[in-house]
């Protein structure tokens, strides 16, 4: 059995477990979900299962090769201080694996963390130079116990199967990449837990957030902790008010911020679930107009009305479905659902007069899709054509436009089913 896999199903007695002072666990539940869900896709257990007989990653080597031959190692004669700080926080986070800590001579302000492939060798933690000018010993804890928190976090096995199934010169299909992101963005907020419990103090751990995307010494500037806040909050508000999405592997500050407020000062779960679902729900956001949602709508609606055209909804054309939805959500199927239980008829009608409301040139592109819903499960009758007539002459196209859009999808990529002709 795969590593990952079984570290996802360990009794919570035998997976790694660290709480803060106010005893809420660092772990994210729709993280854990969502990194499962990505595994299971890419089959996960039988690519690892391949890869560990052909032995073919050879990461491990290189990046200790590079640690050892290009940065500074820290041992505790050679750099007491900061030896004694990255195992204090390696006690505090209960992380009992062995952890080998290096400084690379770097002016970028980053630091990051490698996981070891094979068991019981010592996972990577790297700090830039630049850190040690700009951060406090504090500070320095936060950055520590982030890194730290995702090795805790398992982060690092599930990015190894991503980039062996997608190498640099592919991409995943766009809705597995939504996945891959917000399970990305997600774990960044677990790794932040990590550091906040490294320093029991959201003042450093706010500081540091804003050095890291500044690069700048607060006290030389000048810059208050509640200036920082204040700043902060507003710069919230514009994301919660749908202004603003999160696309980047990192959520932006704003969120980070205001997600470790909300883990240091909940008073229990319930609380800290409520908060972080506002926080989660901009990182959800996919489409960044009015215009996104009434596709998203109109594609949920116009799918389930022309599948079941000639009987039940086949597989085919679910997936067809699911693959345009997913463009535009990053859980089509819940999305789906939802739209299913309610009045589809309706939602339908509204959604193609608003669609035509902003931007009538998206009329063939309408049709086009309710065409390819019809040819994907590889046959085409009466009652799916007449229903593509009068959907054209609804939104006034002729039924030559409509019958030519027919023939050119036809041609394009109709493929007859083999059990028409065996």
């Amino acid at each position: 059995m795969s590593k990952l896999l079984h570290w996802l199903e360990q009794p919570a007695d035998k997976i790694h477990t660290v709480t803060s002072s106010n005893n809420l666990n660092p772990s994210l539940e729709l993280e854990k979900q969502i990194g499962a869900q990505i595994y299971a896709a890419l089959q996960g257990e039988v690519v690892e299962e391949v890869l560990r007989k052909i032995k073919t990653s050879s990461s491990d080597a290189y990046w200790r090769s590079s640690m050892e031959g290009h940065s500074l190692k820290v041992q505790q004669e050679l750099l007491p201080d900061f030896w004694f700080l990255c195992h204090e926080v390696k006690e505090r986070l209960n992380f009992k694996e062995p952890v080998d800590f290096y400084i690379t001579g770097d002016s970028s302000v980053n630091a990051f963390s490698v996981a070891a492939e094979d068991e019981g060798e010592p996972h990577i933690v790297n700090v830039n130079s630049a850190l040690f000018s700009l951060m406090s010993k504090d500070e320095l804890r936060f950055v520590i116990g982030h890194e730290l928190g995702h090795l805790i976090n398992k982060d690092t096995a599930l990015s190894r199967l991503i980039q062996f199934v997608f190498p640099p010169e592919t991409s995943a299909p766009v809705p597995l990449q939504y996945k891959i992101r917000l399970h990305d963005q997600l774990a960044e907020l677990v790794a932040d837990r990590y550091g906040y419990i490294a320093t029991e103090n959201l003042g450093v751990c706010v500081t540091a957030f804003f050095k890291l995307a500044s690069g700048l010494d607060l006290k030389q500037m000048k810059v208050s902790i509640e200036s920082l806040i204040a700043d902060n909050n507003r710069r919230l508000e514009y994301f919660l008010k749908d202004k603003g999405i999160s696309r980047a592997s990192h959520p932006v500050n704003p969120i980070r911020v205001q997600a470790l407020n909300l883990f240091a000062n909940s008073k229990n779960q319930e609380e800290l679930n409520k908060g972080m679902d506002e926080l989660i729900s901009i990182l959800l956001k996919v489409g960044t107009c009015e215009l996104d949602e009434h596709m998203a709508r109109f594609i949920a609606s116009a799918g389930i009305i022309v599948s079941n055209t000639d009987g039940d909804m086949t597989v085919d054309e679910l997936d067809e479905i699911l693959d345009t939805l997913g463009s535009f959500k990053i859980f089509p199927r819940k999305f789906l659902e939802e739209i299913a239980n309610g009045d589809v008829t309706d939602t339908f009608r509204k959604s193609v007069e608003s669609i035509l409301k902003i931007n009538p040139g998206m009329r063939e592109n309408m049709l086009e899709y309710m065409i390819d819903i019809v040819l994907s499960d590889k046959t085409l009758n009466r009652v799916e054509v007449d229903l593509l007539y009068q959907f054209g002459s609804n939104i006034g196209l002729s039924d030559m436009e409509v019958a030519t859009a027919i023939a050119v999808a036809i041609q394009k990529g109709y493929v007859p089913s083999l059990s028409s002709i065996c």
